[in-house]
């Protein structure tokens, strides 16, 4: 009789319907669109509530302050609580704060629900950022592309749609996208409500039972070891936030000062602002662009692409001639690199818990930091080196890259060398 030589792995958990993972999408584009109505809403706001410009800005600031939290707390309550409430008391926050927004008597009040507006983001965010990442197998690469794009498709609705119906009707638009919030509270019965384990690297067993016969220093060794895979462990999370930080310093520096640095070179500024449309456009492209290779490709080798690429290209917008072509260039690169990095972080760091959390906090503290401290820069050496900055910060974030692909790859880049043979999106859940 033929013997099997092998038992095959088990399939990855499933986690969501199909129902959930289109609603999943739309809440993207909601969270996308949220984001974004802020800004084309300052006008209005000011006229409302006599602020000055900076206090107009508060508003989206305390927006992502209320996401970094929404984050952290939807971490620490993830596996205690189950998927549905979680993301269901997001979804009401996200939606409650938006109309409070909408409605708000006084400014105070107002920045007070943008607060509680982010909180329900960040949850959302996080949660179903990190749910995709273990709940796909070998595909979550690929859903985590297709889910944030529907972020970036938000993104460009949310400022078209003030445009199209003007800044002072602002309060109908926030009340708008609070009552589309709603109906994603009916597909969460298609999400699993039990979270995947967290931690559980096999490694992390030590030889269970082995304590008491292997003597003392068989321990010293034991601990030895434990405190090198420590130290070993904060320098891989180290580089995955300077890479999430940096790449999206990257991302608002681009969106922020392209306009002011094409008009600078001669640009008109219908012209500069068409191009940096199509830079945001091309980074929601770049993500559906991905997400079949994501099927192929570790994500090792396409976040080396990607910001290969990126600097590439922010060097090319160097040329005045080239600049707006460039851009979207660097867009289209950038793309991937957000959601195909976070399943490499959890393979990296398995034992981390709080991993995939603390890397997207510091993605969003840096995109409130970046702009000053790049603004900073930029005032030292000029708005002509705009794309060379950019660029710098780009060859950092690929040097980075690089030293995590050896660091990481005893344990990561065997697994993956075949990714459809990977079964699940992490070696033992998220963190």
């Amino acid at each position: 009789m033929e013997q099997p030589t092998s038992t095959p792995s088990p399939p990855p958990p499933q986690l969501f319907s199909r129902a959930a993972v289109a609603a999943s999408c739309v809440g993207f584009v909601l969270i996308g669109a949220l984001q974004a109505l802020y800004g084309p809403s300052i006008p209005a706001l000011r006229d409302t509530y006599g602020l000055s410009p900076s206090a107009a800005g508060v508003g989206l600031s305390a927006h992502f302050i209320g996401a970094v939290a929404g984050v952290l707390v939807f971490d620490r309550l993830f596996g205690r609580i189950g998927n549905r409430r979680l993301l269901g008391w997001s979804y009401l926050l996200m939606a409650g704060g938006a109309a409070g927004f909408a409605l708000a008597p006084t400014w105070p009040v107002a920045m007070g629900l943008a607060l509680l507006a982010g909180l329900g983001f960040g949850g959302i965010d996080y949660g179903l950022n990190q749910l995709f990442a273990v709940g796909f197998g070998h595909r979550s690469a690929a859903m985590l592309n297709i889910l944030n794009a529907h972020f970036g498709i938000g993104a460009v609705l949310g400022p078209a749609l003030i445009g199209l119906v003007g800044a002072a009707h602002y309060p109908a638009v926030f009340l708008g996208f609070a009552a589309l919030t709603l109906p994603l509270l009916l597909c969460l019965a298609g999400v699993r409500d039990e979270a995947p384990p967290r931690g559980g690297d096999p490694e992390t067993g030590t030889g269970t039972g082995t304590g008491t016969s292997t003597g003392t220093g068989a321990r010293h060794r034991a601990r030895a070891r434990a405190r090198a895979r420590a130290r070993s462990l904060a320098t891989v999370l180290g580089a995955f936030v300077v890479l999430y930080v940096l790449h999206v310093a990257i991302e608002s520096g681009v969106g922020g000062w392209e306009p002011t640095h094409l008009e600078t070179v001669g640009y008109g500024a219908t012209a500069a602002a068409s191009a940096t449309s199509a830079f945001w456009l091309m980074m929601t492209v770049g993500r559906f662009l991905v997400a079949p290779l994501a099927l192929r490709w570790s994500a090792q080798a396409i976040i080396a692409v990607s910001c290969a690429g990126m600097t590439g290209c922010l060097l090319l917008a160097a040329i005045p001639a080239a600049a707006p072509y460039a851009y979207a260039g660097a867009g289209l690169f950038i793309a991937p690199i957000f959601p195909t990095g976070l399943p490499w972080l959890l393979r990296a760091a398995p034992r981390a818990h709080r991993a995939g959390a603390l890397v997207m906090a510091a993605s969003m503290v840096g995109g409130v930091a970046a702009p000053p401290a790049l603004g900073k820069a930029i005032e030292l050496a000029g708005v002509r080196a705009v794309p060379l900055i950019l660029c710098a910060v780009s060859a950092v974030c690929l040097i980075t890259t690089g030293w995590l692909i050896r660091t990481t790859r005893p344990s990561v880049s065997a697994p993956m060398a075949s990714a459809p043979r990977e079964p699940t999106g992490t070696r033992g859940g998220p963190g």
